[in-house]
């Protein structure tokens, strides 16, 4: 696709892009602030670099997250209130 064909499209359908990058950055909002809570550094990373327009996202969200809820890394806080 050419250059001026995608200048083309945002021109002719601006609100379709505003929806798709609202779309996307919720996605995004949700499984970093996910992967973060959980310190998975590696999902972090991942999410935060791959521009996926959300899938990427969701299947982090729906599929990997749910599997992992029973494995969650200790925070500083919670091994405090063991030692107490």
């Amino acid at each position: 696709m050419e250059l001026q064909a995608i200048q083309n499209f945002i021109d002719a359908h601006p609100l379709v892009v505003v929806i798709v990058m609202a779309w996307s950055l919720i996605w995004k909002g949700l499984a970093l602030w996910q992967s973060g809570g959980r310190r998975e550094r590696n999902w972090f990373i991942i999410l935060l670099i791959l521009n996926t327009l959300g899938i990427l996202e969701i299947i982090y969200l729906f599929f990997v997250l749910p599997r992992r809820r029973g494995a969650l890394v200790p925070t500083p806080e919670s091994e405090s209130e063991k030692a107490s």
